[in-house]
């Protein structure tokens, strides 16, 4: 668990190198903000490139864990997105939901939910599980 707030500490500094020493060579992304929804990243490029163009989009952003949850080889955060958008200024917070994949103490996948509940059910949960 600690892993993953790490990779979102690294995440929210923009500190590419911090985030590619947790994850492994092969790592993907799979991200649900709506302008690159349906791509996957991989691998330091990926992690490059994902960071990039959301901050092309976002200014100020960062991911907010309110709930972590140890799932043995994966990692279930609940938190929300908050940012403003780049050319307009108006707030974002939403919903998002991670899943970390753990492989040898090292992320290989992280897939987002802007949704907890399916984030929930993704990880093989329910609401009331929480």
């Amino acid at each position: 668990m600690e892993n993953a707030k790490r990779i979102r500490d690294a995440f929210n500094r923009r500190d590419v190198d911090a985030f590619v020493d947790l994850v492994t060579r092969e790592f993907e992304w799979v991200p649900v903000m709506a302008a690159i929804e349906g791509e996957v990243f991989t691998g330091r490029e990926g992690i490059e490139s994902y960071i990039g163009r959301l901050g092309e989009a976002l200014e100020g952003y960062l991911a907010i864990a309110d709930d972590h949850r140890d799932l043995g080889d994966r990692v279930l955060n609940l938190g929300r997105m908050v940012g403003r958008g780049r050319g307009s200024g108006v707030p974002v917070d939403t919903p998002v939901g991670m899943i970390f994949h753990f492989r040898d103490g090292k992320c290989s996948r992280m897939r987002a939910f802007l949704d907890h509940a399916e984030a929930l059910r993704a990880a093989g949960l329910n609401e009331e599980s929480g």
